[in-house]
């Protein structure tokens, strides 16, 4: 009797087809990629090695692209080897402000391509490199056909950031799941491993890797995951310390400039030496001459800098999330760099107990995104519940330069928020729509993200038109913006995919410049509204006094004028100094209340005249 092969209605017709999802953790110095096999989530492996060093190099030779080490060659000419890609994703040429030895092709507002032996190559072009190679030994585990991988990325990586990083996945050939935040995924596997944590209510990550450092509060639930607070860095991490090693021995040696291939060598050895570093007291070096030790007070003496930049950003997280360090049930640290003794003994001292580390700092982050790529791919009544948030607020620019925030940093995403706006001028039919990111009143204090232009408005006058503005954030954090105009229904939409993001500059401007400009910004912004309330009065008496000043008398007409031109005056005094105080700001509402006591009658006359006319020769019926 011949079988016949039937499903379910609903399910696969192949129901023994073996499926798996991965976990990758795209780092700076390493990349790891797990699954999950019992319910386990297990790090695949390649002759016992866990890590991919997440370096590729480009030669002239073959293979002309090798993940993970660097070729034989030292001839640079023949070869190129890249480290540490992800500093670089996102970013302009000119936003690219840390020691890097590599030949850069500045590409304007685009992110710049290394010079390689093989061509230009651009940093979504290596990282996606890496990531193959991630998926290669994915493939040579025999685990079946690939649902969909989790790539986590920094929870302090911006749009162009995460857009990068999700076109990097793409050229690479993996089906995105979804971007996840590396502190969210650490979380995810410790909640796993020890459910004890989810007692503990309030729950810090603290996650210094290679180039990057996050920084996040969560609250655990049963299975559920709430980031309260986000913060950190995008380029501050173990390499700043190989620097500062490397830098120590050449003043040491008294070495003068070095070549390309000298300082890869050298950095290298910087490495070594703070890896050796974590596990025992001091360790002998020698370079170019010079013998000597180096210690671990050395090194916490030397890193300092690190770490206390890193303490600061999270002093600011716990106070974003509303929490004192009381109120913190476990602190769990996170990345490779996090091994060195003196970040340890750092953390520890600043929360006054002792911080988790039980799980493999390398590998804890692949291992939360492989248990989430599991939970995307099976039964929702299993899966766990995050909630995430963006890490820095967006607006738009309104008129004078100043920011409407729409959405503010730490709200939890996904998330769509609209708001109302108007046009400014008389007959206006099109206006542009620039969305800004950061914590600042003013535009020019903050980070232009995109532009997009609403055109075809029908002409009214100025504050009739009904502009609705929609943000929406989706739960990988990418950003849509819409405008729609609600009388006649024309609209326009872009998704926020710029080219590049934060520079370091522009990262510590945004955490550190909102706070200590609040009161400045408050009063610079309180100008901006008068003046523009000022001006908006002043442009529309001027055309009401040439049509209707027969309805007042001479002398009456004469005031209003004199009125207006005193404050054109402050107005002018004012803007034209460049600086703002208090005084000046009394004289432009001293002079706009003058000429409101006597424009507000004007008005007045104008509208009885406009009702009468409308009324005139009407029967009450009629009315």
């Amino acid at each position: 009797m011949a079988l016949l092969q039937i499903s379910e209605p609903g399910q696969t017709a192949l129901p023994h087809a073996k499926q798996y999802s991965l976990g990758i953790d795209l780092g700076t110095t390493n990349t790891l990629v797990a699954t999950v096999r019992s319910a386990q989530p297990q790090i695949l492996k390649t002759k016992d090695q866990s890590l991919i060093p997440s370096i590729v190099t480009y030669s002239t030779s073959s293979p002309q692209v090798l993940v993970g080490k660097e070729l034989a060659t030292k001839d640079t000419a023949d070869s190129l080897t890249i480290r540490s890609v992800k500093r670089f994703m996102g970013r302009s040429a000119a936003e690219i402000k840390f020691s890097h030895p590599y030949p850069l092709l500045d590409r304007g507002d685009s992110m710049p391509a290394f010079d390689t032996p093989i061509g230009l190559k651009s940093p979504v072009e290596v990282s996606a490199d890496i990531l193959a190679s991630a998926m290669l030994r994915a493939e040579a585990a025999d685990l079946g056909d690939l649902s969909g991988a989790v790539i986590t990325v920094p929870a302090y990586f911006d749009e162009s950031q995460r857009e990068a990083t999700r076109k990097a996945c793409e050229l690479a050939g993996i089906p995105l799941l979804k971007l996840l935040n590396e502190p969210t995924a650490a979380a995810l596997a410790y909640g796993k491993s020890n459910p004890e944590l989810q007692k503990d209510g309030h729950v810090l990550v603290f996650d210094l890797g290679g180039g990057t450092f996050d920084v996040s509060i969560l609250k655990i639930k049963d299975k559920l995951y709430e980031v309260l607070a986000t913060g950190g860095h995008t380029s501050v991490g173990g390499d700043d310390a190989d620097r500062l090693i490397a830098k120590w021995l050449r003043n040491q040696a008294s070495a003068g400039e070095i070549d390309t291939q000298a300082q890869h060598e050298l950095e290298a050895y910087a490495r070594e030496i703070k890896q050796q570093l974590s596990d025992t007291t001091k360790v002998e070096v020698n370079f170019q001459g010079f013998s000597g030790v180096l210690t671990q007070t050395q090194l916490s003496d030397m890193i300092a800098p690190i770490t206390d930049l890193c303490l600061k950003l999270t002093e600011r997280a716990i106070r974003d999330a509303g929490l004192t360090k009381d109120q913190l049930g476990s602190i769990i640290l996170v990345g490779g760099s996090t091994r060195m003794p003196a970040v340890q003994q750092a953390v520890q001292s600043f929360f006054g107990k002792e911080p988790m580390c039980s799980i493999n700092p390398d590998e804890v982050v692949a291992l939360g995104a492989a248990l989430h790529a599991q939970d995307l791919t099976s039964d929702s009544s299993t899966r766990s519940n995050l909630i995430d948030v963006t890490p820095l607020s967006l607006g738009l620019e309104t008129m004078g330069g100043l920011v409407e925030r729409i959405i503010s940093r730490n709200t939890p995403i996904p998330i769509s928020k609209k708001q109302t706006f108007t046009t400014y001028q008389d007959g206006q039919t099109g206006l542009i729509v620039h969305v800004v990111q950061g914590e600042r009143e003013q535009v020019a204090d903050c980070r232009s993200l995109a532009k997009f232009t609403l055109s075809g408005i029908p002409p009214m006058k100025a504050g009739v038109a009904r502009i609705e503005v929609n943000f929406s954030i989706d739960t990988n954090g990418l950003l849509q913006v819409s405008a729609t105009e609600i009388n006649s229904g024309v609209q326009a939409s872009i998704n926020v995919k710029p080219t590049q993001g934060l520079s370091e500059e522009d990262q510590a401007r945004l955490l550190t410049e909102g706070m200590q400009n609040a009161e400045h910004d408050k009063n610079t912004r309180q100008y901006l509204e008068d003046r523009l309330e000022a001006e908006r009065e002043l442009e529309a008496l001027t055309p009401a006094l040439a049509e209707f000043e027969q309805l007042i008398t001479s002398d009456q007409a004469q005031e209003i004028k004199q009125a207006m031109q005193q404050l054109k005056d402050a107005i002018e005094s004012t803007h034209s100094k460049g600086t703002i105080n208090q005084d000046e700001l009394k004289q432009i509402r001293s002079a706009h209340a003058s000429l409101k006591k006597l424009s507000d009658p004007f008005a007045a006359k104008i509208m009885n005249q406009a009702v009468s006319a409308g009324l005139s020769g009407k029967t009450p019926d009629q009315i």
